[in-house]
């Protein structure tokens, strides 16, 4: 969730480059950058940037097992040694 707190003119972020940068790596909340009254960027301090994409990859990851689980558990898809066999022919790998 966006902290409205953190809510400021594009302008006024340029003004103040250096403070609002100290602010994001010292809070590692993202600030919301207006145009014309509108919110139209999000900036965020790389540290806690990396943070979340790491955070959505965990998320996709673990849904993904679990989506294949279930399929395995209702009785789709194939034992691994197969699904093994059919990757080294398709992809002509011997060993």
């Amino acid at each position: 969730m966006i902290d409205l707190t953190h809510i400021h003119s594009l302008s006024e972020f340029q003004r103040n480059t250096k403070q609002y940068v100290s602010q994001m790596q010292e809070n590692e909340k993202p600030i919301v950058l207006t145009v014309n009254g509108e919110a139209q960027l999000i900036v965020q301090d790389a540290k806690a940037y990396q943070k979340l994409l790491d955070r959505l990859e965990y998320i996709e990851t673990v849904a993904a097992l679990k989506e294949g689980i279930a399929e395995i558990e209702a009785g789709k898809g194939e034992p691994a040694n197969a699904a093994l066999k059919t990757i080294k022919e398709k992809h002509d790998i011997q060993g």
